[in-house]
Parts: C-alpha cells; structure tokens; sequence
C-alpha cells in the first residue's frame, strides 16, 4: 500500500492510494481514521489492512489535483547519505570506510507539486534525486540484521543544493589541537569544513513523496529505477543497486550514534550514472535559478515527484 499527506480546508489530513493513480482521503471512508501518518506507522499490518479494506475497489481524486505535503509533515530528522554512489569512488580522493551522513532540517521538505522557490542570492541549485527510507520502528543501536524490521517504507526526495553557498560557508583555516605526545601543548593543523546549514537546509530544498510505499509492497528496494527529468528532458537514470552502502548498513550505523524514531527519514544518496554513460550531462548542469522547472524524480514501483521553481 502506499500512503500520503495532503492539505484539504485548512487541515492536514492522511491519504491511501488507490486506482489509476488517485488518492482517497481515509476519513471520507473510515470510521476511526488515522489522522496522521504517525498513526498508520504505528497501526502495523493491522492498521495497513483496516485501510485496505476500507479503500478496495474505490477510485479517488487524481495526485495533481491535491495539495501535497511531504508525507511525514514534520520528521524528527533527514539524515542523508553522503556520496553514496559506486559512480562517485573514482572521484574520492579520500574518506571515511561508513557512511558519512548530515542531516537536513525537515523544515525544508515541501511536497509534490508545490513550488521550489529561489533567491538569486543563493547561485547555482541542482538537483540531486535519491531514495528515502522511512522509519518505522524505534531504536538504538541496531544490528545490521534486524535493521530491516526498523523500515516503515520508502519514498522519493531531491535533496536539493547550493555548490554557491557551500562554497561561501566553508572555511580554510588552521584547526587547533593537542600536540601529539605533549597534551599541554597545542598544535595547528591546515584543515577544510563546510556547514550544510544554508546550502542544504534553505526552505524548499527538500522536495519529498508524494507518496510513502509500505515495505512490503517493494519487491527489492535495492533494484529500482531512478529516473530525474527536468523540462521533460532525461536528465539521469540510475538504479539503487549502485547504492555504495546498502539500507541495512545505513540504519545500522546511524543508529549507533543517532536513535531512530518513527517517521525519520534517511536518503540514501544521489543517482549517477556512471561516468561518460550518456552525453555527458549530470544532475549538476541543471541550475534550476538560471533555468527553472519543472524538476521531476522517478522511482520505479515509487511514483514521480515533481515540483515548478519560483523566485522570491
């Protein structure tokens, strides 16, 4: 099954999608409905099949006609994947032997359809479409094996960013440390740091759903299509089997150093192709400030998740 959030006369109410691509609003046909996606994570198999009885053989209102938000609204955390592509690790000079992760304030998720809106100020935006997982089950510490029994499901983001204002927020500076051998002493080492804040966290850089697609309706999330379109135009096709750390390492480890709870979100990573696949283009030509939108990801069994580009 698969599940959304939308605005209808000023509430934020749950939906379930249903036939030819519609969604049908649960409280129109539940007694009881969930009134939050929180809610249906936490009902389990019991609640997925309340649902499913109560929507089987109804068709609802078409995706684009709804006011989508994203479809946790408000996710205790977006942790995100670092370069996290068997396409990058020619281009990795050096780096860590796990997933290396950030973590994007949900505060910037908007849902499909709704506007990505830009300022001049923040220079080159691309898009980078990947993978989420969504967080069912709590939990700290988890081992690799049971990490599966953690995911609620997954949907699509574009983990939007700013190379304009990484490159502004980062610092070349001269890090202090403890000298090696002599902890009285300090020691200056010549080191980089960049901060996310802006340049991954700025209203609307998180585009996400519209739908969240139960586990179990998923075949192998690790074999689906990834497809990014901007203006009609294929811009990248990959697949999630070049995901360089797999779900369960990635649920694993964050939760060694971060507890999991229900409705996070983790994105994987961006689709690539390999290098010199196609033309040449990647997802960072795409200066959605210079040539706005549509911009558009598709995940196979997932849906698309569109959204137009506005200046403000």
């Amino acid at each position: 099954m698969k599940f959304g959030t939308i605005r209808k006369n000023d509430r934020d109410v749950v939906v379930a999608g249903v036939e030819h691509d519609t969604a049908l609003v649960l409280e129109d046909v539940m007694d009881d409905a969930p009134e939050t996606m929180l809610e249906v994570i936490a009902g389990g198999g019991a609640m997925q099949r309340r649902i499913a009885a109560a929507v089987a053989g109804r068709e609802g209102t078409p995706i684009d006609a709804l006011h989508w938000l994203p479809p946790v609204p408000r996710p205790g955390k977006v942790l995100c994947v670092a370069l996290n592509n068997s396409a990058n690790k020619d281009r990795i000079m050096s780096g860590p032997k796990h997933p290396a992760m950030f973590v994007k304030a949900s505060s910037s998720l908007i849902g499909h359809g709704q506007p990505i809106r830009l300022r001049a100020e923040f220079g080159r935006v691309h898009p980078e479409p990947e993978l989420a997982v969504i967080i069912g089950k709590a939990g700290s510490d988890i081992a690799p094996e049971d990490a599966m029994e953690h995911v609620f499901g997954y949907s699509i983001i574009n983990d939007l960013t700013s190379p304009t204002m990484r490159g502004e927020d980062t610092f070349h500076y001269r890090a202090i440390h403890p000298k090696e051998g002599d902890a009285g002493t300090i020691e200056y080492v010549d080191t980089w740091v960049s901060y996310p804040g802006r340049y991954k966290c700025a209203d609307t850089f998180g585009p996400i759903g519209p739908w969240v697609v139960a586990k179990e309706a998923v075949a192998d999330p690790h074999d689906l299509t990834v497809r990014c379109e901007h203006q009609g135009e294929l811009v990248t096709e990959d697949n999630t089997a070049n995901l360089f750390y797999k779900i369960r390492d990635v649920v694993s480890f964050a939760s060694t150093y971060m507890a999991l709870e229900p409705g996070d979100v983790i994105s994987m990573g961006t689709a690539l192709k390999a290098a010199g696949a196609t033309r040449g283009k990647a997802v960072q030509n795409i200066n959605l400030n210079q040539l706005g939108g549509p911009i558009s990801v598709s995940i196979s069994e997932l849906g698309t998740l569109s959204n137009p580009v506005e200046w403000r």
